[in-house]
């Protein structure tokens, strides 16, 4: 059972290849907000120590960028478990560069079993009948 103060962290080293320029969600040579929300999500994974065959999806996220980091900077994100309901499980996330506060906001996951989630997927696949 996964419980309210649960946390979770996760770091990298911002570059080239996760600037926004890279990444094609802006022009500048600084940290992409989808790598940012990445950090978040994969902080919030940290928290979570799922039963084998167990795995969490994400569901929702929402994140304020709040300041710039150049390539060289170290980000992390920290996770906390607020509130969980049946699978539901949510987070506050923030995340700090080496200066200041860079992102913070909310983080939804679910509890899912991987085969049956996998073969759901695998299911949307168009099959070629040549």
């Amino acid at each position: 059972m996964i419980k309210c103060g649960l946390k979770g962290k996760s770091e990298t080293l911002v570059t080239g290849e996760k600037t926004a320029k890279s990444v094609g969600s802006g022009e500048l040579e600084v940290l992409a907000t989808p790598m940012l929300a990445a950090l978040m999500e994969n902080a919030a994974l940290g928290a979570l120590h799922l039963p084998e065959n167990q795995t969490s999806v994400g569901t929702y996220l929402n994140l304020k960028h709040l300041a710039p980091t150049p390539v060289g900077m170290k980000v992390w994100a920290e996770a906390e478990v607020i509130k969980t309901e049946d699978r539901k499980i949510l987070f506050k996330v923030v995340a700090f560069d080496e200066k200041e506060k860079i992102g913070e906001g909310e983080h939804e996951r679910v509890i899912v079993g991987e085969d049956k989630f996998m073969a759901k997927a695998k299911s949307k696949k168009v099959v070629d009948k040549k």
